[in-house]
């Protein structure tokens, strides 16, 4: 390879593709952790680097040009390089200090995790252990998280993933709601108001499904956060669906339709590279250990 021939800085690289994929300098500056102007600078200097015009000011956003949207096919092979380079590094450390990232859903991270948090502060004091609330699928290789436990098996060949428990979740209300509504089955569901998690949209075709007519109506609030979903079933706004082991221990609220449940798997997700890394498997062996006692209680 001609070493010569790199003509660039690669941090000015990394500055181009973290704008082209948030859109803006100001967005990317947040990204990166960089003040704005410092960012301008890196992306006019790959500029002056490349003899090139990368981006076009629309509005207030920048817009790539043609040979920026050429150039952005590259830099992404490299940065998708360097977070692999990133996790082979990650993967040789052989102590158990340092930061893991979990990632789980808000009623999760919020319901299950503080004890296994909890454990492995004893186990290994000398681990940062981040956790990352988020009902969206983080993505493993760009490093958003070490560890995520999702509902559903991943597909990308580089990821292991192990079935760790079956959780189970029914719909919820308050004593005082479900009264006044009245013994319901699932169609009765219908008639109802259901608090609508993330739109009504795909509830409402998930309900459908099992015959359950429910319609537009039916969703008088609805809101993007699980926790906010919670909370407003426990404060007697509408029927709330959450897992059996949260909503049955919940002194305000009990079982909308005591015989419909929803089962779903529980599996612990890696990137290949980091299982091998001490402290990711200890994170990794705790959650395994741990969860399915804790979804059982």
């Amino acid at each position: 390879m001609d070493w010569t021939s790199l003509r660039f800085d690669w941090n000015h690289a990394r500055a181009f593709l973290v704008t082209a994929e948030e859109g803006s300098l100001s967005a990317a500056a947040r990204a990166l952790g960089m003040t704005q102007p410092t960012l301008g600078r890196q992306v006019s200097a790959l500029e002056t680097e490349l003899g090139v015009t990368l981006f076009e000011r629309v509005g207030r956003g920048l817009v790539l040009t043609q040979a920026g949207t050429r150039l952005l096919e590259h830099m992404r092979a490299m940065g998708e390089a360097a977070a692999a380079a990133g996790l082979t590094a990650s993967g040789q450390q052989q102590d158990l200090t340092g930061h893991v990232a979990i990632t789980a859903s808000e009623i999760y991270s919020a319901w299950l995790l503080p004890p296994v948090l909890a454990r492995l502060r004893e186990t290994a004091p000398g681990l940062s252990v981040e956790l990352v609330a988020s009902n969206a699928i983080r993505d493993l290789k760009r490093r958003e998280a070490d560890i995520a436990i999702r509902n559903a098996r991943p597909d990308q060949p580089d990821l292991i993933a192990r079935q760790v428990a079956e959780d189970a979740g029914t719909f919820y209300g308050t004593h005082a709601y479900l009264d006044a509504l009245g013994p319901i089955d699932a169609a009765g569901l219908a008639r109802a108001r259901i608090i609508g998690l993330d739109g009504a949209d795909g509830m409402i075709q998930a309900l459908n499904a099992k015959g359950v007519p429910v319609t537009q109506d039916n969703f008088v609030n609805t809101t993007n956060s699980h926790a906010v979903h919670w909370a407003l079933g426990c404060a007697g706004l509408g029927i709330c669906v959450g897992p059996c082991g949260l909503g049955d221990a919940e002194p305000r609220l009990r079982r909308a339709v005591p015989d419909l449940l929803f089962r779903y798997p529980v599996w612990l997700v890696a990137h290949r590279e980091l299982h091998t890394s001490p402290r990711i498997r200890l994170v990794w062996d705790t959650l395994a250990e741990m969860m399915p006692k804790l979804l059982k209680s």
